[in-house]
């Protein structure tokens, strides 16, 4: 089932940051914004922030070290961000946000090839922000 445009009112994002343990609270932080300014360029509004990072030992957070053709190793700062929101989002608008994405980790010192990104979409009527209420059924 097809669903209409969404309005940029429309609450999206639930983002969650998986890193390596220890991860420096500045450098989750750096990371955090620049997902969060990354949204907002892309439409979702500013007061729709919910994040969350895992922090794991290494032994808990395994990955292929090139997979599938970066041109060095990731390694103990390997960053992967897991963008949960609902459905309706184009291609361009994907790539736009992944654009603004990479260049506020490039201002942090975060090197954008060892940063994964996965969007995960689901329907809007998956979404209970509080009371039990859901926004769009």
């Amino acid at each position: 089932m097809l669903h209409p445009p969404m309005p940029l009112e429309t609450p999206v994002p639930l983002v969650t940051v998986t890193v390596r343990k220890p991860t420096p609270p500045a450098r989750r932080r750096a990371i955090l914004d620049a997902v969060h300014d990354a949204l907002v360029a892309s439409g979702v509004p500013a007061t729709d922030r919910f994040q969350r990072v895992l922090e794991l030992d290494p032994a808990d957070f395994v990955f292929d070290p090139r997979y599938p053709d970066l041109a060095t190793d990731r390694g103990d700062d390997f960053v992967l961000v897991e963008i949960l929101w609902s459905v309706g989002r184009s291609v361009k608008v994907k790539r736009q946000l992944l654009t603004g994405l990479l260049a506020g980790l490039a201002a942090h010192d975060i090197d954008g090839e060892h940063v994964m990104v996965v969007f995960k979409e689901t329907a809007w009527e998956n979404w209970s922000f509080g009371g039990g209420r859901i926004l769009h059924a």
